[in-house]
Parts: structure tokens; sequence; C-alpha cells
């Protein structure tokens, strides 16, 4: 309904909400995994990713596509590397090291 409602401004802490305490909150049982789940949310429910340059990883490997056409979303998707590098995760590439 959020999305689909003709207003001038994004309601992003309704979709927040929504998002890491209704939707995927009743799943998260430990506080610092909430935490982190909104904090990683914050990161993307903002105005930065509507930018057609919205780059969501150093690299650039990960980014938000600019188009609304389903076949070029899924091939983009289905060009990203089947193992993630630590960086979509926020984490330095020694982290593969520890892992």
């Amino acid at each position: 309904m959020f999305l689909s409602e003709q207003t001038e401004e994004i309601p992003w802490e309704a979709m927040l909400y929504m998002t890491g305490h209704i939707n995927y909150g009743g799943r998260v049982t430990d506080d610092w995994d909430r935490i982190c789940l909104l904090s990683v949310l914050k990161k993307y429910y903002c105005e930065e990713s509507l930018k057609d340059s919205c780059k969501l990883s150093g690299s650039g490997i990960y980014y938000i596509p600019v188009t609304d056409q389903a076949e070029q979303i899924r091939e983009y998707i289905e060009s990203l590397p089947t193992f993630d590098d630590p960086e979509v995760f926020g984490m330095h590439e020694n982290a593969n090291i520890t892992f």
C-alpha cells in the first residue's frame, strides 16, 4: 500500500518497521542480530538507493539495476557470483581467510 500510494515522500521509516520488525523481526531472536538486521536495512532503505549510480559494494559487482524489466533484472541476478565475497556483507576481504 505504501508503494502504490501517489505521495511525494517515500515512507522509509514505515517500510523499515514493516520489514525489520514485523516481517523478519519475529524470526530474529537475538538482540544483536536484530540490531544488525535493522542497521543493514537502514543502509539500503534511503534516498541514495534510488539514484542510478547506487552501488551496494565497493567493487561495483553488486548494484541496483536501473531497469523495470523483469528479464533484465533476472539476467543481472544470474550474473552474480555463486559465492559472495565478504565485501557484500561489509566485511574486509580477509574475512575469507578466517572462514
